[in-house]
């Protein structure tokens, strides 16, 4: 049996510990998100809910998935987040925009992400939760994200994670502007990104999706339309004939009997330069943290003599262990290269 003085001891250990906690819990601190809202945040925050689907990827990026208690995403929808962060099994799913406060609160919510354009901040906000919108169009919006994210997590690993992110997109981003500073505007092919074949979207200029198309050395063929996911007809496509079409991660490339009336005509069909976008944990082609890599595969596919020699599966493993602690397999890495999900 326990002395009547070592019990005291323990009591007072426990009445201790328990409020060190309750007071880390109570501690708070004011932040600007990605709108320039000021909003008052944990100093820790232990349960977050992240309703934005590629903030998602930030989070685990930074080795915070396992704080993750509601999620806008399902392995369905990204299979390859789920199988590189196997604690995110454990949230709860909601789609966004239809996020309940009261349902955010039960779950002990003590932060929540969103992006403006899926979930209105202000009715979270006014049920008295912590909410900061961490929406970005573009590759300075992505990097103010990420380090953003870092800050509000307060975590040494998360930290030095975003300033390695940081310092490796800078470098590889200076790298391409001077491989191609000779390169002459003729030199560079035109290219299409589709973001769905039925119906027809495409994503054209003041998206992080022109970004890299210019930054690999290309030119986007719907520059002249504004914005992402924007639908156009086929007579569009065919007046641009692009020299190449990427068809965004995850999506199956159109077979014969499947494509679009007139998408055979097309140049780049013709000249077997249609592409299946890269998806990992976000497809690689829209607002993720594996912008880095589809950088670097973009180079490849749009100048070979200049980029052929980047060893990108071996960056691939470099990338998962590095930012997710993960080891991929060969197998992993093909899957990931052709749009499939895990094996």
């Amino acid at each position: 049996m326990l002395s009547g003085r070592r019990l005291f001891f323990l009591s007072c250990l426990s009445i201790c510990v328990a409020g060190t906690v309750a007071a880390r819990a109570e501690e708070k601190r004011v932040v600007r998100d990605m709108t320039g809202a000021e909003a008052t945040v944990p100093a820790h925050p232990e349960r977050i809910a992240d309703l934005w689907f590629a903030h998602n990827e930030v989070l685990a990026m930074l080795g915070a998935a396992n704080r993750i208690v509601v999620t806008a995403d399902r392995p369905s929808g990204q299979p390859w987040l789920f199988r590189l962060n196997p604690a995110l099994s454990k949230a709860r799913f909601v789609m966004p925009g239809s996020a309940s406060p009261e349902a955010l609160l039960a779950d002990g919510v003590d932060l929540v992400f969103v992006s403006a354009g899926l979930t209105q901040a202000g009715p979270l906000r006014a049920a008295g939760l912590s909410v900061l919108d961490m929406t970005f169009q573009d590759v300075q919006g992505l990097l103010k994200s990420v380090a953003l994210t870092a800050d509000v997590l307060n975590d040494p690993v998360a930290r030095e994670r975003a300033a390695e992110y940081r310092s490796e997109l800078e470098a590889e981003l200076d790298c391409f502007r001077k491989t191609l500073s000779s390169l002459k505007e003729d030199q560079k092919p035109r290219v299409l990104h589709v973001m769905s074949l039925s119906p027809l979207m495409i994503d054209g200029a003041d998206t992080i999706i022109d970004q890299w198309i210019r930054y690999a050395g290309g030119r986007n063929a719907a520059a002249s339309v504004s914005g992402g996911k924007k639908p156009v007809t086929m007579e569009q496509i065919q007046a641009w004939d692009p020299d190449v079409i990427i068809v965004q991660g995850g999506l199956p490339l159109p077979r014969p009997e499947t494509a679009p009336a007139g998408w055979s005509g097309l140049r780049a069909v013709r000249q077997g330069r249609v592409l299946a976008n890269p998806a990992g944990a976000f497809p690689w082609d829209r607002y993720g943290s594996e912008f880095l890599l589809q950088l670097r595969w973009a180079g490849m596919q749009l100048h070979p003599d200049l980029f052929g020699h980047y060893d990108l599966k071996g960056e691939m493993k470099a990338f998962y262990r590095t930012y997710f602690g993960s080891d991929v397999s060969d197998e992993d890495i093909s899957r990931i290269l052709t749009g499939q999900p895990p094996a």
